[in-house]
């Protein structure tokens, strides 16, 4: 296995403790900021998709329409998982009105699915890309707007439903306590 390849993996098995021992227990949610999250990784992205393209031994040809599929395809797959990842997050209301979000260890094992399946796929996708007339750059693109999808559905989905709690409605994910 390549080194580019086993360093992601090194790292994800260093992190994935540090995150499932983090969201063990509910944190403070401010929906007035989720949106940082999405500003702050929109441009890294963005700059990843542009310095994709000086990616040495990779055809620089521009992308036809099957190529601007797969990105619009990777966008919507990523939303749709963002989507459901942020409603496997409980958010409930404390009695002094502080809201409180705690990730499902389901959604933190979504992300670490997809994360395993780009890299183990990647090897496989660019060898065979020129026989489904793609570029190899596109399918790795595509991974990128599949994290852009996720990031920001994911933050829209939370901060629809913190709002609606805040206002004094419920979350579907927690049975209301009988009186």
């Amino acid at each position: 296995m390549k080194p580019e390849m086993l360093i992601p993996l090194i790292v994800l098995c260093v992190m994935m403790p540090v995150v499932l021992l983090r969201n063990r227990a509910p944190r403070v949610l401010h929906p007035d900021r989720l949106w940082i999250m999405p500003a702050i990784v929109l441009p890294l992205i963005g700059l990843g998709l542009w310095g994709s393209q000086f990616e040495p031994g990779v055809s620089h040809a521009p992308f036809g329409v099957i190529g601007w599929s797969l990105l619009l395809i990777g966008l919507l797959l990523g939303a749709a998982f963002g989507w459901q990842r942020g409603r496997m997050v409980t958010i409930e209301k404390t009695p002094e009105g502080v809201l409180k979000a705690q990730a499902s260890p389901l959604a933190v094992l979504l992300i670490i699915a997809v994360f395993v399946a780009r890299s183990a796929l990647r090897p496989w996708t660019e060898a065979h890309a020129a026989e489904w007339h793609m570029s190899p750059l596109a399918i790795g693109d595509a991974f990128l707007m599949f994290a852009v999808g996720m990031i920001v559905a994911q933050r829209i989905e939370m901060y629809i439903r913190a709002k609606r709690i805040q206002h004094g409605g419920t979350d579907a994910h927690v049975e209301p306590v009988p009186s």
